[in-house]
């Protein structure tokens, strides 16, 4: 049997067998950023997912890694069941993990070797209860073949990659793109955005329509008023 038959009848399996998150606070944030990274690369080359299986060694399927949510650029977005690798000829440019009680040492200590080995660009790490990290937003990029701390400057984490600023903003994580400074929603954001910025222009135009109507209704008055002076002479 050939290597690659081999390596074609190993089974990768789906689930590691452990529950997603640890309360409904970091599964809802595994899911806010998730949704906040699809809105923002919608309908482009980006995979985007959270909770899935990466494998990152070929034929052995005892080296996977969970991440809360990662981002692969130039890559086909289509939906998947596993993740590997060796099959993608990518791997995540950016790891976010969502750390709690249970995944702190896993988050801070064999995660980050896993991701160095495999070469993720930069990886974050936040606490939304600001009590396992210390900053409870933490940031490490790529730099000479190691993840490497990256300096927070006036409360901001730069995702290079992602031309993304993360900051916290009462202990809640925000995205912003670092060229415009508009913050980065999640879909359902958006659409009440756009909303809201239609019912503004909406009452603009009304107010725009109303001076309108009451300038040319005082210079109907005026014409009318000229036109009894000048009948009076």
């Amino acid at each position: 049997m050939s290597i690659a038959s081999i390596s074609e009848s190993i089974e990768y399996p789906e689930s590691d067998g452990e529950p997603m998150g640890e309360t409904d606070l970091h599964r809802d944030w595994m899911v806010r950023i998730l949704e906040i990274l699809r809105q923002r690369y919608r309908g482009q080359r980006v995979y985007i997912a959270s909770d899935l299986l990466v494998y990152y060694e070929e034929g052995n399927p005892s080296k996977f890694v969970v991440p809360d949510d990662f981002i692969v650029l130039d890559c086909d977005p289509g939906r998947r069941r596993i993740f590997k690798i060796w099959e993608e000829r990518r791997v995540p440019d950016v790891v976010f993990e969502v750390t709690s009680h249970s995944s702190r040492r896993i988050d801070t200590v064999k995660k980050p070797v896993i991701y160095e080995q495999m070469g993720v660009k930069e990886y974050y790490l936040y606490d939304p209860t600001c009590d396992y990290l210390d900053p409870a937003l933490q940031g490490f990029r790529m730099t000479d073949g190691c993840l490497k701390q990256i300096a927070q400057v006036n409360g901001v984490l730069r995702c290079e990659t992602l031309q993304l600023g993360l900051r916290l903003v009462d202990g809640d994580l925000e995205f912003f793109d670092l060229r415009t400074g508009e913050l980065a929603v999640d879909e359902a954001e958006s659409e009440r955005e756009a909303k809201e910025l239609e019912r503004e222009a909406r009452e603009r135009e009304q107010e725009a329509r109303l001076r309108a109507e009451a300038k040319n209704r005082e210079l109907m008055l005026e014409i009318e008023q000229l036109k009894r002076r000048l009948g009076e002479e």
